[in-house]
């Protein structure tokens, strides 16, 4: 179920899995196209599980290691604060084909968004025109109601688990605040009393959590607040966030590994973006634009936590006189620019120091389809989550508490492939490993671990 299902992300999502449940094909200007998983990791990768006898690497797709969900299988609804039929909504976001959206119609103009959580002062200003389909009442009557779809949308369908995934509009931060959402207990307090520092994401996660329904949020807000993962924990129930990382952040995150790996000292990133969708509308507000600065420039930060020699304590990206505050120069903008629609634009500047005082700058281009890259991302999460929420973990006795089995983790933290801002296993974003290839084997790991092949190694390559 998706939070913002009229949205660019969400008809993306849905057009996806019909066309390829469907296997229909469509035209564009370069011929006949076929519709495919491109970008899913667990769709489009492989696993290697051992070598021929003449040394020659065994591959295997990533899907066939563990007993995961047919993405073709999935049922699609959600909220949306936009009442748009899904065939209406994805051509308004114009990034499907029209002749796929032609075959799909009778199908896409019977799905209609249930009514979403909407709390005006958490989204930009420039949403309001959009807010035709909205839940009324108290907050505990929409929670409520929020709670209810769920069931019923597991009931009517038959299904054996449901994942909840934010994919709507990027929301301002909120404070955490002791008393009303440090604490599970308190958090719930203050869903009953109406209280205004909770935000619509946080009420879908609880109300997730409460279906024992695992909730990933795609947005950079904090929805998953301390009383949120300290409710997931008690239940038993998988968290992950935040914040999808498709295309820019993760290029930059490849690039920051690269660099310092090398041993070159990164001193700083200049990210320019602009995009013409919704999310860029929004992300035209101070507030919303200031959740995913802050989401965006974290990206790096554990890269170079892990080298002293190059960052020893202390150091400033131009030195001590320079007026730099950080061991990297760091500036994200984004721009909305109408026009350019979904095909969002990504310059970003990297410059570094090299051997001997010298210098050294790399200038990229990206053109990021934004939510052709982001669909996939939101299914790998809806796979894996069921996937891990399957999974537990036999814990030791100790003392007078017996062996016993736990669920393997609450907060997913082996999903922070996905993340611009992974959480850690308490919901917090200290500690957390953003580079990219470390989090693509730590996944990897887990799941042949969980299959019984051995971790990776890579000495063989290159010994």
């Amino acid at each position: 179920m998706l939070v913002g299902l009229a949205g660019n992300n969400g008809t993306t999502v849905a057009t996806s899995i019909l066309a390829n449940r469907q296997k229909i094909q469509w035209e564009e200007r370069t011929g006949t196209k076929t519709p495919n998983f491109l970008g899913s990791v667990t769709q489009a990768t492989t696993i290697k599980v051992g070598e021929t006898a003449t040394g020659e690497d065994v591959h295997v797709p990533f899907s066939s290691v563990l007993p995961m969900v047919d993405p073709r299988d999935i049922v699609v609804s959600g909220w949306d604060i936009n009442g748009a039929n899904l065939y209406d909504a994805a051509k308004r976001a114009q990034v499907m084909e029209p002749d796929l959206l032609r075959q799909l119609r009778p199908e896409l103009e019977t799905m209609h968004p249930l009514p979403g959580v909407y709390f005006p002062s958490f989204i930009a200003a420039n949403q309001a025109d959009r807010a035709d389909n909205v839940l009324e009442g108290s907050v505990q009557m929409q929670l409520d109601r929020v709670r209810a779809d769920i069931r019923q949308f597991k009931a009517d369908n038959e299904l054996d688990k449901v994942v909840v995934v934010w994919t709507a509009t990027t929301e301002k931060c909120v404070e955490i605040v002791e008393g009303v959402n440090d604490t599970a207990a308190n958090l719930q307090a203050s869903l009953e009393a109406g209280t205004t520092g909770v935000s619509p994401s946080t009420v879908y996660g609880v109300a997730a959590v409460l279906e024992d329904t695992p909730f990933m949020n795609g947005s950079p807000q904090n929805a998953i607040v301390p009383g949120l993962a300290e409710l997931a924990r008690e239940r038993g129930v998988l968290l992950g966030g935040d914040d999808f990382k498709s295309g820019q952040t993760k290029f930059k995150s490849c690039m920051a590994e690269f660099l310092v790996s090398s041993g070159f000292r990164l001193g700083s990133i200049a990210s320019y973006n602009h995009l013409g969708n919704n999310d860029g509308l929004n992300l035209s507000s101070q507030e919303q634009f200031r959740s995913k600065e802050i989401s965006k420039s974290g990206v790096i930060d554990d890269i170079i936590a892990g080298n002293e020699i190059l960052y020893p304590p202390g150091h400033k990206a131009a030195g001590p006189k320079s007026g730099s505050t950080k061991a990297v120069d760091h500036c994200v903008v984004i721009k909305y620019i109408p026009y350019v629609g979904d095909s969002k634009r990504a310059l970003d500047e990297y410059s570094s120091e090299i051997f001997m005082g010298g210098r050294n700058t790399i200038s990229v281009t990206n053109v990021c389809e934004d939510s052709l890259l982001a669909a996939p991302i939101i299914i790998d999460l809806c796979v894996l989550s069921e996937l891990f929420s399957r999974v537990e973990v036999q814990v030791p006795g100790e003392g007078d508490v017996p062996a016993h089995w736990e669920p393997c983790c609450s907060v997913a933290t082996p999903l922070s492939f996905f993340f611009k801002a992974p959480l850690n296993k308490q919901g917090g974003r200290d500690g957390v490993v953003n580079a990219l290839f470390t989090q693509r084997r730590g996944l990897e790991n887990l799941v042949r671990a969980m299959s019984g092949l051995p971790l990776t190694n890579d000495i063989p390559a290159i010994y």
